[in-house]
């Protein structure tokens, strides 16, 4: 019998619902029900229908399931006939492990644990949902008495519907009190009588059931069968995807030789008989710690690869693959975690992993780009591979190959074609070692200088610049504050880096630029004492008290009219010293700075800026990323000084000092990241790029790019001279 249900689980909850569960009595025992540990939480739920019964719920570890069996069938107990119900899946959602489906008769038979046990007439309900998904099962070699299965696990769609087969000499054993319409021969409103409907399967329709779903199962199926032939195909093709990729992940390690991925199966993935299209993980970082799944979530999201994290539903192989006891379970639900969220550490142990799952239309560039995606985000390089692990599984994946014949398909639009395995894990570990070599192969360049007179306002680049005691000469020297002496900002007043200021040496001016407006310049050295008190005022600059001068009348008129509000420009008082609050050992203890923020410099690593590009087009399908940025404008936006090229993404955050040319400088720390990033420079208007990417990118507190201070003899700071193309020589911070 076939009956219809919105989901596998809506499957679950009518045999729950249904089955003739007897509580004990004086004389006799009651019903159990009995599940495997690795099932899914709707398995695992029917137990809450049936304690309010009175019913005994045993879990069931699959150690037990295995170990504990009798050597004869115990047969049928014609004097016990009390119903019992045992539950398992035929495939972990978990880990994907499939469990011998001659379970089934060992358990009708009582010849397994539980039922061995127990004496009593013992029913099998085997949860295939996932199983089926990309594999055959014979109902003629496994006489399961109910079987709940997903269509949408099978094609994607639609949505929630399952179905649940029944055995039809279990059928009748199935009791429903509630009637909907439909389920009726006949009843009377007016007295308890109730006559349910002849047919079986007609009895457990409550109300109408979705018909244009159903129909478009037909259409799932014809698809399925058109481009795979039959599903034995299916299973071959998945599996060798998922061997592959489990080898490859499993094999690769950080520059340090630890690995990658922490995996949680049980097998090593040697026959498609005993493992399923499943992959379940942790990565780990250089030191051996979890990385968070929610992180590694929401980077494969950029990069358009969705995979599930958590537990996944499936309460009982989480805590065995993951160590989790009880007690630690009960405390994660203190710290906050519940099933579903983001909450991935708790004491830096994880609550949950990630899974990657494959299906008939997965292909074997899919593999790749996940790999690919793993080496670029999450692996300390160069990478390397354990060469001793994936010999072991390329020999196991032989041995297979001999004993079953079935040699890894690949799906492709027209059907099906063979995979040499180990040509493609080849392929794959060189693509990983070029990708290596070519970055580490460009010698470390200043590519860009820019700096930016008037804090705020646009950039002005240049190719050779003079070192100051402050920093680039003249870099952020000038600031333009409201009618009540606020500094002003992007934050505030986006249309400021429309304002292009220059400074011209010869002529010892700053040049104010502005489309639509006249030119005007204010001098760079005030050459004229100060006659009135009225010249000299105090402002803030990150919570920094500074004195500074006014620069007149004619720039205050230029700034307002071009901002439409009151303004002036002001400029930092030369005799007037602000020195860096905080500074990493080494630095000078009287570094002085201009009007910037936290340090004398900020450096950003192309490599870095073309990775965050990256990822804003990996989201260019969000209603955020409709005009689509180029690097350039990317890098812009970060309102860096000085540019470099040729090392990896983020490199720089692990450098201690650094030679440019012949100018040393000591790294202050990170640049905290704020919605500035989100102004387009060259139109002054608001996006929420490429933050978006970036906090998807780096969890935690945002930083992109890092702070400098020189190192300059006293008497060569004038003298020195930075230039595009220079050679930069990075140390890293010891160990």
């Amino acid at each position: 019998m076939t009956q219809w249900r919105g989901s596998d689980t809506a499957a679950l909850k009518l045999v729950a619902e249904s089955f003739p569960w007897r509580p004990p009595t004086e004389s006799e025992a009651g019903s159990h029900f009995c599940y495997l540990t690795d099932s899914h939480t709707s398995v695992v739920g029917m137990r809450g229908l049936t304690c309010s019964r009175g019913v005994a719920a045993v879990p069931v570890s699959p150690q037990e399931l295995d170990n504990r069996t009798e050597d004869e069938a115990q047969g049928e107990d014609v004097i016990c006939q009390t119903p019992h119900l045992f539950c398992y899946p035929a495939q972990s959602n978990f880990s994907g492990k499939k469990y011998p489906l001659s379970h089934v008769k060992g358990i009708q038979a009582r010849r397994l644990y539980p039922a061995c046990a127990h004496k009593g007439r013992w029913f099998v309900l085997l949860d295939a949902a996932a199983l089926v998904s990309c594999s055959s099962l014979n109902l003629q070699t496994c006489p399961a008495d109910f079987i709940p299965i997903s269509f949408y696990k099978m094609f994607g769609f639609p949505t929630g519907l399952g179905a649940l087969l029944v055995r039809n000499d279990a059928a009748g054993i199935l009791k429903k009190t509630y009637f909907g319409g439909g389920t009726a021969a006949a009843y009377l409103s007016g007295e308890d009588y109730y006559v349910q409907a002849a047919n079986i399967s007609d009895r457990f329709e409550d109300g109408t059931v979705s018909f244009l779903d159903i129909i478009g199962v037909n259409h799932g199926f014809d698809a399925l069968y058109r481009i795979t032939g039959n599903m034995h195909n299916i299973q071959q093709h998945t599996f060798g995807l998922a061997r592959y990729t489990y080898m490859l992940l499993s094999s690769l390690c950080h520059g340090n030789g630890r690995p990658v991925a922490q995996m949680y199966t049980e097998g090593q993935f040697e026959s498609p008989v005993t493992q399923g299209a499943i992959l379940n993980f942790n990565l780990t970082d250089s030191k051996g710690q979890i990385i968070g799944y929610a992180q590694v979530d929401r980077m494969a999201s950029l990069y358009n690869i969705h995979v599930r994290t958590g537990c996944f539903c499936n309460t009982g192989a989480c805590q065995s693959f993951l160590g989790i006891t009880n007690e630690q379970m009960r405390r994660n639900l203190q710290a906050g975690h519940v099933c579903g969220d983001s909450l991935d550490l708790v004491d830096g142990q994880p609550t949950g992993s990630v899974r990657v799952s494959f299906g008939y239309m997965s292909t074997f560039e899919d593999c790749q780009k996940f790999l690919s995606f793993v080496v670029e985000c999450f692996v300390e390089k160069p990478v390397t591979v354990d060469q001793v692990r994936l010999q072991k599984l390329k020999t196991a994946t032989a041995a297979s190959r001999g004993s079953d014949n079935h040699p890894s398909p690949k799906m492709t639009n027209g059907g099906i074609c063979k995979v040499d395995e180990e040509t493609a894990t080849e392929a794959s570990l060189k693509g990983f070692a070029h990708r290596d070599s070519n970055s580490h192969g460009e010698a470390y360049t200043l590519t860009n200088i820019y700096i930016y007179p008037i804090k705020s306002c646009g950039a002005y680049e240049v190719h050779d610049w003079p070192v100051g005691p402050l920093g680039l000469l003249y870099d952020r020297g000038w600031m333009v504050v409201n009618g009540n002496g606020v500094c002003l900002s992007q934050k505030r007043e986006p249309r400021l880096c429309l304002i292009r200021p220059q400074v011209h040496l010869p002529s010892d001016k700053l040049l104010l630029r502005a489309s639509g407006m006249d030119t005007i310049s204010v001098p760079l050295q005030s050459k004229t004492q100060l006659h009135t008190s009225s010249q000299v005022c105090q402002s803030r600059v990150c919570g920094d008290r500074v004195e500074t001068v006014d620069c007149g009348d004619e720039a205050a008129l230029w700034l307002s009219d071009f901002l439409g509000q009151p303004c002036r420009l002001i400029r930092q008082r030369p005799d007037f010293t602000r020195e860096m609050k905080k500074r990493p050992s080494g630095v000078a203890a009287t570094t002085s700075l201009s009007l910037v923020n936290e340090a004398q410099y900020l450096m950003i690593n192309r490599a870095s800026g073309e990775l965050i590009h990256k990822l804003m087009s990996c989201r260019q399908d969000d209603s955020e990323a409709n005009q689509l940025l180029d690097t350039e404008n990317v890098i812009s936006r970060f309102r860096a000084n000085l540019v470099i090229a040729g090392v990896e993404p983020f490199e720089e955050d692990n450098w201690s000092h650094l030679i440019i040319g012949s100018t040393q400088f000591l790294v202050a720390g990170r640049c905290g990241r704020c919605q500035m990033v989100g102004v387009d420079q060259d139109t002054g208007t608001k996006t929420k790029e490429p933050l978006t990417s970036l906090s998807a990118y780096r969890t935690g507190k945002i930083t992109f790019g890092v702070y400098l201070t020189h190192q300059l003899p006293e008497d060569s700071a004038a003298a020195c001279v930075l230039s595009v193309g220079s050679l930069i020589k990075p140390e890293p911070h010891s160990c």
